[in-house]
Order: structure tokens, then sequence, then C-alpha cells
């Protein structure tokens, strides 16, 4: 599987079918999966740091995104990304 790239910027498509594009924050890998923290590009270039929604998504199988099902699982990915963003401050 390819990495994906912190700073790549793709288009997801929402539950609307409206294609907004991301741009990849960070990545990290759980227990044999990938994730990547995402914020709307649109967002990153007017927003100050503290006003950007972030959100998951994870790498299936098939090198897909797909939102994370549940809340037990949210939480683990939260918990693990806050761990990397405070190491890098």
């Amino acid at each position: 599987m390819e990495k994906i790239q912190v700073g790549e910027i793709f288009t997801i498509t929402d539950e609307n079918d409206e294609e907004l594009e991301v741009e990849v924050l960070a990545g990290i890998n759980i227990e044999g999966t990938d994730y990547v923290a995402v914020g709307f590009v649109e967002d990153l270039q007017e927003e100050t740091e503290e006003d950007i929604d972030v959100f998951f998504l994870k790498l299936d199988d098939d090198g897909d995104f797909s939102a994370i099902d549940s809340d037990e699982e949210f939480e683990k990915v939260s918990n693990a990304f806050d761990e990397i963003m405070e190491e890098e401050e």
C-alpha cells in the first residue's frame, strides 16, 4: 500500500454527493490499520489552527478511505492523534 503523505490533498464525497477537498494533517497506524487526520482545505486556508475541524478516516484493505464506525474506535484514534500532536509541539 502506498503511504499517504502529510500535506497531500485529495477529494472525498460527503453524504450529499458533494465533493470536498481535504488535506492530510497526520497519519498513524493503530493495530495494523492506517488512519489519517484530515481538515478541509478551505478551512486550512482561512482559519487559525484552533478553528479547524479535524476528522479521522481509516484506510480499508482496498486503499479507500472510510468513516470510523464506532465511538470506541473513534476514541482510540482520537487519543492516539492527540499524543502525536503533543509530541510535535
